[in-house]
């Protein structure tokens, strides 16, 4: 069982849950407390919640050439750094003068956390995410996002890119805001895994090809059994002195870099699949 927003031909707006390869729409109407996506997710019982809100009246659709929205509401989107050793390297490598920062938020208690998009910047799938016109050197980064409700618990899974100009950051760490907030900046979707339905996450594979002119310009993965910190750590360690009344997304960091000869360039393809939850394709800009 998955979940998602699409849109129809018509242009209306539909809150979903996906299921043996079906779309089944959800209706709203039915509960005074349900009107948003989010309101699902963070339902207490959010499985019960869905069946209960299925419209037997639309009869349910192939999965297959639905166009899927960003899978989100009101929520922040906040992101977590340096949490795999290769991401720590890369850092380093990027800005020599403070290499001994990221070597000591790596394994220090607290972790590196910063605001990352507000709903506004943040394209779904299919749609472009963008390059920094003042960025020479930037990449993706592909990360297991955390859907977190208000009461701060991680209620699914979905696939984010972080873009990252890691020009503009290495720098000054103290660029970081510009290097990773701008328009376009971050890619959330396709769907929503609920945490009953999820594979067990160590064993859960993160793929990413970046396609150029139909070739492959760049391919990696990773597992996250390679990451340094648990997603229920750092939810609570965002949740400290802090609140989240529409719920809040986390993306968890990369364990995939690409070379530093490497940059993301017009027209290339950036593919994220991440097991139990699907495949995040967008275009660059």
């Amino acid at each position: 069982m998955q979940f998602g927003k699409i849109r129809r031909t018509s242009g209306e707006t539909a809150v979903v849950l996906i299921e043996s390869g079906q779309v089944f729409t959800l209706d709203m109407s039915r509960s005074p407390d349900v009107a948003t996506l989010a309101d699902v997710l963070h339902a207490p019982n959010l499985l019960q919640t869905a069946r209960e809100l299925i419209d037997a009246s639309t009869p349910p659709e192939p999965l297959a050439n639905q166009t899927f929205l960003a899978p989100i509401d009101r929520q922040e989107i906040w992101a977590a750094g340096v949490t795999y050793k290769r991401s720590k390297i890369a850092r380093e490598e990027e800005s020599r003068g403070a290499a001994q920062f990221y070597d000591n938020v790596y394994s220090a208690a607290r972790p590196e956390l910063f605001m990352k998009a507000t709903p506004e910047r943040v394209v779904g799938p299919g749609l472009p995410v963008r390059v920094r016109a003042d960025s020479k050197w930037s990449v993706p980064e592909p990360e297991l996002a955390l859907v977190v409700s208000p009461a701060l618990k991680i209620v699914g899974y979905t696939i984010g890119n972080d873009m990252s100009a890691r020009d503009i950051e290495g720098e000054n760490p103290l660029y970081l805001p510009q290097a990773k907030i701008y328009k376009q900046s971050c890619a959330v979707g396709p769907v929503i895994t609920p945490v009953e339905t999820m594979p067990t996450l160590a064993e859960v594979e993160i793929r990413l090809i970046i396609r150029r002119s139909g070739d492959v310009a760049f391919e990696g993965t990773t597992t996250l059994a390679q990451m340094a910190r648990t997603p229920e750590s750092l939810v609570d360690w965002l949740g400290r002195e802090n609140e989240f009344p529409n719920g809040v997304l986390l993306l968890t960091g990369t364990g995939i870099v690409p070379p530093d000869e490497f940059t993301l360039a017009t027209g290339d393809e950036v593919t994220i699949r991440i097991g139990g939850i699907g495949v995040l394709i967008n275009p660059v800009v």
